[in-house]
């Protein structure tokens, strides 16, 4: 049987931790790249982007984690925990894990993506007016600027194409002015649509 098959049908169609039923996916625990039977969960698309940081935690929708973490399954345990660690700061969510016991070996399992040293702030680059920003984007200077160490001057208005964002730093942005590349902070664009 496929492992897609086998997944599904373990997981009875619905997402391993809220129990959704739609939009589902399979999502392997990192810090595993190949998903197998043991290492990968189905969940729903919106547990994923959460999971991936690649939406901003909400916290009220993972409530029902102190049910999912007595699954029968360690990866959908692994998942849970890793969850709760980032919402350590919620009363419900630590007194979640107070509680919830895990083995050695899959409490050092949970342990190796360092979810449990962060809250669950994500920061993303933001635009003037607060849109998310993402490489290969397109953005327009809302303030004229000088650019230190060049003569070249970034007008209001000036378009910059296929920009890259600054991997340690959600505040600046890379881009093309004139041919050169420049920092540019995202308090001075906004998003081209």
């Amino acid at each position: 049987m496929k492992l897609e098959n086998q997944l599904f049908e373990r997981a009875g169609n619905k997402c391993q931790l809220s129990q959704a039923t739609e939009n589902l996916v399979l999502y392997t625990l990192p810090p595993d790249l190949q998903p197998d039977v043991d290492n990968t969960i189905v969940i729903s698309q919106k547990c994923a982007n959460q999971l991936n940081k690649t939406e901003q935690l909400d916290v009220e929708y993972w409530k029902f984690l102190p049910d999912t973490m007595w699954s029968e399954f360690p990866a959908v345990q692994v998942a849970a925990w890793r969850m709760l660690s980032r919402l350590k700061n919620e009363g419900w969510a630590s007194d979640a894990l107070d509680i919830l016991y895990l083995d050695d070996e899959t409490l050092q399992w949970a342990k190796q993506t360092g979810d449990h040293e962060n809250d669950g702030y994500v920061a993303f680059h933001l635009d003037s007016i607060g849109q998310q920003l993402f490489d290969g984007d397109s953005v327009v200077l809302t303030k004229t600027l000088d650019v230190k160490g060049s003569t070249i001057r970034a007008t209001l208005g000036t378009v910059v194409k296929n920009i890259r964002l600054v991997f340690d730093n959600t505040e600046q942005i890379e881009g093309k002015i004139d041919g050169q590349t420049i920092v540019i902070l995202t308090k001075y664009l906004r998003k081209q649509n």
